[in-house]
């Protein structure tokens, strides 16, 4: 089973548009409204491969009401930590005609001691039957710097793999305490690291810990920074359009399937993170694989 967790989850709404204009008005279908958040996509996607996973996040208010909902209509095996806190809403604006997607994320509320607290302790206890820790998604104002490093260390309790997607303190610590694998994209990495050469970024959380470091490139595909031996360099042989939404969540998500099986391989990672990311993009929601995934595996340029 891959454990899922997700401090910061949302009620995701998505909505598509034939043409987005700036500052003009405009008429659209209701929202796709679903149970969101990075660590949710995570497990929505090992479910769809035929995967066991199973979510642990916070919910509160209105909003994480409807969220509860749609996980159990989702059936995706899960415990929700109850919070004060109403649980956030992300908007997606999805331009048909330009094949990009506007994104507006609230950056949620804050949650208490006792909160957090609790949301370990449903780790701890969860991470007795993982094959693998997933830790992702942003944090809400005032989480601990420490809540990714938390579940690094309970997975090396239980000797299980770990892989975090996070940005900021939260990824140095994640990657001081040892990560086995940390996948941000370009734009975090350079943010956590300030290096603006995504190799130079990886070698700052590989000399902080982690074990190998992923890194989402998008339409130029992913890298693959490990300790040892030289980077690696996997894309499409043609770049894709759609909704991106979601495409490090599948590149996570293969990654932990693979690391719960056994597999390692830098190269294996690589290729499987890569095609389920663009498989992603030509999903119509986060969480979801293009059934054509396979397919974009074979098609991988690599070097």
């Amino acid at each position: 089973m891959i454990l899922t967790v997700t401090p910061n989850p949302a009620l995701d709404l998505t909505y598509r548009v034939a043409s987005l204009q700036p500052g003009e008005t405009h008429r659209a279908a209701p929202a796709a409204v679903r149970a969101g958040g990075k660590g949710l996509n995570v497990a929505r996607v090992v479910a769809q491969t035929g995967g066991a996973a199973f979510v642990l996040t916070t919910a509160g208010g209105a909003s994480g009401m409807r969220l509860a909902e749609d996980l159990e209509a989702s059936r995706l095996p899960s415990e929700l930590i109850p919070v004060a806190a109403a649980t956030r809403s992300s908007v997606a604006i999805v331009d048909e005609s330009a094949g990009e997607t506007t994104l507006v994320n609230e950056t949620g509320e804050p949650v208490t001691d006792a909160e957090w607290d609790a949301l370990r302790a449903a780790a701890t206890r969860l991470s007795v039957a993982a094959t693998c820790v997933v830790g992702s998604g942003s944090l809400p104002p005032g989480a601990p710097d420490d809540v990714y490093a938390d579940l690094v260390g309970i997975a090396a309790a239980r000797g299980v793999p770990s892989v975090i997607d996070a940005v900021g303190r939260a990824l140095l610590l994640a990657a001081e305490a040892g990560a086995g694998v940390l996948k941000p994209n370009r734009r975090e990495l350079a943010d956590t690291t300030g290096e603006d050469d995504p190799v130079a970024g990886a070698r700052v959380l590989l000399d902080a810990g982690a074990g190998l470091v992923l890194v989402s490139l998008g339409a130029d595909g992913m890298l693959a920074v490990p300790r040892a031996g030289d980077p690696l360099h996997a894309r499409l042989d043609r770049p894709l359009h759609g909704n991106a939404t979601g495409a490090g969540d599948a590149a996570v998500a293969a990654v932990a399937t693979l690391l719960s099986s056994g597999v390692d391989d830098p190269a294996l990672l690589l290729r499987r993170a890569t095609a389920w990311s663009a498989a992603a993009v030509l999903a119509p929601l986060a969480g979801e694989l293009h059934p054509t995934y396979p397919e974009l595996e074979a098609r991988l340029v690599t070097g």
